[in-house]
């Protein structure tokens, strides 16, 4: 009799440990969202690794692009398997998660360099004998900072929701509203023609240019001063000019009413005291204009204005 109960018993006590072996996460349980109610430690952990493994979208215009959650991040899945056995029916275990902050980065950076577009600028080109400004263009720059903390967000939430990249607009560093208009001089032609941002003439001008001894640079120069009713000094390092006194504005000034120095030293753009000069090969230099000419001119260029000289 005695021997048949501890017999009885040892068998009582093996079917326990063999059904608490088999023992299984309570029913409703999840893991960080996954469903693991009904299953033993290994089949609960293997399920949560599966779909902690599931790539995550990012969506980059209508281009998909996915990051790979295993290469960025370490989800310890056996602790909160564990909790979750000891949990309530209906619990949603926590699944603590370390992201390698240099491995997200990285892969952000990877995603900018292949879909971020660089803004092009504006520029002056002489084609033809003529200036021609080119088009500019927008850039685009996927917004790093966001991404990466949006990335983060996922891998602890462990969330695999498509996350749509922030593109910005970049704005290029000169426009071709910006160039404003543009100035043509030809020398050979004694010509200014002025010209829209859009290429297309505007008013085309008689002009003197300078003296063979005393030539017009050629080149490309900006307006940076413009002077209503100059003074006319003399240039000190002229032979020409030795001996004479400067003019105050009036009939008899040389720059006419209006001046329009360029970043060529000592060279502008003017109204004159001669106009029978006009359209010859006539100055010390600088660009002679009728004055009214030189005074509607002045009232359609700024500082800045592009001037080149053929």
């Amino acid at each position: 009799m005695v021997a048949a109960s501890l017999s009885a018993l040892s068998a009582g006590l093996a079917g326990g440990a063999l059904a608490q072996s088999r023992a299984v996460v309570p029913a409703g349980v999840r893991v960080a969202g996954v469903r693991v109610g009904g299953l033993d430690p290994a089949q609960a952990a293997s399920t949560v690794k599966s779909a902690f493994a599931a790539p995550l979208p990012v969506v980059v215009g209508g281009t998909r692009v996915e990051l790979h959650p295993a290469k960025l991040a370490t989800a310890y899945i056996g602790p909160a398997v564990g909790h979750a056995r000891a949990a309530a029916g209906g619990t949603n275990v926590r699944l603590t998660v370390a992201v390698h902050g240099q491995s997200v980065r990285a892969a952000v950076a990877a995603i900018a360099r292949r879909f971020d577009r660089r803004p092009k600028s504006a520029t002056i080109r002489i084609r033809n004998g003529r200036p021609v400004v080119t088009a500019d263009s927008s850039g685009e720059s996927i917004d790093e900072s966001a991404l990466v903390g949006r990335v983060v967000a996922a891998l602890t939430g462990n969330v695999r929701r498509p996350l749509a990249a922030r593109v910005r607009t970049v704005r290029p560093k000169v426009t071709a509203s910006e160039i404003g208009p543009v100035i043509l001089i030809n020398r050979g032609l004694n010509r200014l023609t002025l010209f829209h941002s859009d290429n297309d003439v505007w008013r085309v001008f008689p002009v003197a240019t300078g003296q063979s001894i005393y030539p017009t640079p050629t080149g490309r120069f900006d307006i940076v001063v413009k002077w209503i009713n100059p003074t006319w000094y003399p240039p000190t390092q002229d032979a020409w000019a030795k001996g004479l006194k400067p003019v105050p504005p009036g009939p008899g000034n040389p720059l006419g009413t209006r001046w329009m120095g360029l970043s060529a030293p000592g060279i502008g753009i003017h109204g004159t005291d001669e106009p029978g000069s006009i359209g010859y090969s006539a100055s010390h230099g600088c660009i002679r204009m009728q004055v009214v000419d030189s005074e509607w001119l002045f009232q359609h260029v700024r500082v800045g204005t592009t001037v080149v000289i053929v």
